[in-house]
């Protein structure tokens, strides 16, 4: 196993920086109208998932860094919530959803992991 010498080759923090490109992705085909509204909701709480993680690693403590993780993970429960209001106002496939759930679901397990470790 590697040493992990910054927040960059923690696993979390890599799969947490491909669900903001997702995002991103994602949000670039949603209607114009919602570019301030569901669109700003969704690209902030995905940026706020790894920008967490990497701040916690930063901070050197492990009580702040672990109130750094738990902050990341409310984002992937935030974004959550999102994805399934951008499935039900039909922005998005099921499987799309689907996608991106299981690959949130799967940091959030990540984090909680970590979590047990500090």
């Amino acid at each position: 196993m590697e040493k992990i010498r910054n927040f960059r080759d923690l696993k979390i923090w890599q799969v947490g920086i491909e669900i903001v490109e997702d995002v991103y992705r994602l949000t670039k085909l949603f209607p114009r109208n919602e570019e301030f509204g569901l669109v700003t909701q969704m690209q902030r709480s995905s940026v706020s998932i790894p920008s967490n993680i990497a701040e916690g690693f930063g901070r050197r403590h492990n009580k702040e860094y672990k109130q750094f993780l738990y902050v990341a993970i409310g984002s992937c429960s935030e974004l959550e919530t999102q994805i399934e209001i951008a499935f039900r106002l039909k922005y998005i496939l099921e499987n799309t959803k689907d996608d991106l759930l299981e690959k949130i679901n799967h940091t959030t397990r990540m984090i909680m992991n970590l979590l047990k470790l500090l």
